[in-house]
This record gives C-alpha cells, sequence and structure tokens, in this order.
C-alpha cells in the first residue's frame, strides 16, 4: 500500500477509547475528532451498542479511535454484553478517555467505571475528559474539573465541546502524544473499518430512535437483510432492512398512524444512507417482533449481540 511507504521518523499510530457512563457525549466526540459522522447520536441513553472505530489521520499520527457502549448497572442480557464490549475494549487500548459531561454533577455511575479503571490505569494512561461544555456555564465547568480530578489521578484533565470544536484539536494532541511510535495501522483516508451494513443498520436505528417514547430505545435492533446494487442501474442501491421490537404496541409505535412514522424514519435515514454510501437509495423497511430479545441468548445472536 502505497500511503504507507514513507512514514516520517516519529510517527505514532494505536489506539484510544472513549469510556463514561450512558450519554456522556462519547459518540459525538468520536465523530467530532475524525470529521465525519461513523457513530450514531442521540439523546437517549445507551444508543451505542458496538465498539465503533474511527480512524483519524493526521502528518505526525494515525489515531484509531474506538466509541464504546455506556457503562451501566445491567438489567438485561443485552446490558452484560455491552458491558463486556467495553471492558474488553479498555483491555486493549494504548490510551482511555474517561468523559464526564459538564452539564451533569458527578455521580455514582461515574464512580462506578473509575474504580473499574483503576485495574488499568497502572499500564494504559486514563486522560479525563468534560465533554458538552457548550451546554453549561463557566462556573459548572469548573466545578466538573473540580470533581473530575477527585475521582482518580488522571494523565491529563481536558475540558472540550465537540459541538462548537472548543479544544477538540488539543485532546486529540494528548491522545496522540501517548501512542507508541509506529506506521499507520489502516490506508490514508479510511475513517473507520466498519461494514457498510453494520452503519447502515446503526442510521436507520438512529432515525427510528428519534422521538420514541423512554421504554422503546433499547427494545429496538436492525438488522440488513440486503444490500445489492438495483439490475441494471449502477446509481441506486436497494436496501432491505428490518426493525426488530420485542411487543405489539412497540410495533405501533414505530409503525405510526397510518404508517407515518414508519416513513418518516425510511426518509430521514436514507439521506443520511446516501451521504454515507455517495448513491441514491431505495430503502425498504418492515418492523418484526422478537419477544423480550434483549433477554433471549439465541435472539441475541441472531441480532449479532
Amino acid at each position: 500500500m502505497s500511503s504507507f511507504a514513507s512514514v516520517p521518523e516519529g510517527f505514532r499510530s494505536g489506539f484510544a477509547c472513549f469510556v463514561g457512563r450512558p450519554n456522556a457525549g462519547k459518540s459525538t466526540l468520536t465523530n467530532a475528532l475524525i470529521g465525519s459522522k461513523i457513530a450514531i447520536t442521540s439523546s437517549r441513553p445507551q444508543t451505542t451498542r458496538h465498539a465503533i472505530r474511527g480512524i483519524l489521520h493526521r502528518p505526525d499520527a494515525q489515531l484509531v479511535v474506538v466509541d464504546t457502549p455506556g457503562l451501566h448497572k445491567p438489567r438485561t442480557l443485552l446490558g452484560s454484553r455491552l458491558n463486556d464490549v467495553v471492558r474488553e475494549t479498555w483491555a486493549e487500548v494504548d490510551v482511555i478517555g474517561f468523559c464526564v459531561p459538564a452539564d451533569q454533577p458527578v455521580g455514582r455511575g461515574d464512580e462506578f467505571i473509575v474504580n473499574e479503571l483503576r485495574s488499568v490505569a497502572g499500564r494504559t494512561p486514563v486522560v479525563g475528559i468534560v465533554t458538552k461544555t457548550d451546554k453549561a456555564q463557566p462556573e459548572q465547568i469548573a466545578e466538573r474539573l473540580t470533581q473530575l480530578t477527585g475521582l482518580m489521578d488522571f494523565a491529563e484533565v481536558v475540558p472540550c465541546s465537540a459541538v462548537n470544536g472548543f479544544q477538540v484539536d488539543l485532546l486529540a494532541d494528548l491522545l496522540v502524544a501517548r501512542l507508541p511510535e509506529g506506521p499507520p495501522l489502516y490506508p490514508d483516508g479510511e475513517l473507520t473499518d466498519e461494514p457498510e451494513e453494520t452503519l447502515v443498520a446503526e442510521l436507520i436505528r438512529e432515525a427510528a430512535l428519534e422521538g420514541v417514547r423512554d421504554e422503546l430505545p433499547h427494545s429496538i435492533a436492525v438488522v440488513i437483510e440486503e444490500m445489492v446494487p438495483r439490475e441494471g442501474r449502477d446509481d441506486m442501491l436497494d436496501v432491505h432492512a428490518l426493525i426488530y421490537v420485542e411487543r405489539s404496541s412497540q410495533k405501533g409505535i414505530v409503525i405510526g398512524k397510518g404508517g407515518e412514522r414508519l416513513r418518516q424514519v425510511g426518509s430521514d435515514s436514507r439521506r443520511q444512507i446516501e451521504a454515507l454510501l455517495g448513491t441514491k437509495v431505495f430503502l425498504d423497511l418492515h418492523v418484526k417482533i422478537a419477544k423480550d430479545w434483549q433477554r433471549d441468548p439465541k435472539q441475541l445472536r441472531k441480532l449479532g449481540f
């Protein structure tokens, strides 16, 4: 691969991961660092269900950022598996970013995560990150920084905002400084190593999460049945996807009156998918019930967990 040929002296490459409780701003920060949308975001907690990798290319470094699900007290088998994903990820990276939002006090959930992080902090540097500074007053940010530094001895502590870009470049510098020297791990220009089907399924789930009631987000899963070029056309992709919910009442919520919500989910996600893939998309969505799938090992496997 020619892009690997001329690596400058002192070039650094490696992995960083963001951890934190649900809705701490990890996915938005990942997208801001990469400069492209590779992780879905939502105001709903526990939106992220996979460790999504985004790749930041710089003249002096290649930083692979892993966005992880929010670590939480699990109520279902899915919740336990998501927590396992987080622990497996932070055991393998070069630097960890622990995120707390500026607009919310540090709480027991944060303390729970920090207690776990202490077991890896001896061998892996942990950077404390106060996210969402655009949503907080200066005195709130100062209070959050004080609370954060009281939790553990971080390698660095930095406030930033993924929304207005405040200190995002500085955060990148701090993470890169803790990577080992070495050649790039991915070809130049590659932004993620996630399969297109995974990204498309996530964009559909993101659209389906918008405006639904509190109990529904965790019950939604999306599976891509088929993604194929339209016969006789090279500018159109046919995408057939299934949205799974756990109960028939939830199916009605996702479909909406006269199918209105499902059409909205389709048009919202289609725009994002077309932007991601750079081609026109025909999106065929159907809603199915997989009873209590979050608690059923067989169904979890079928849905990719």
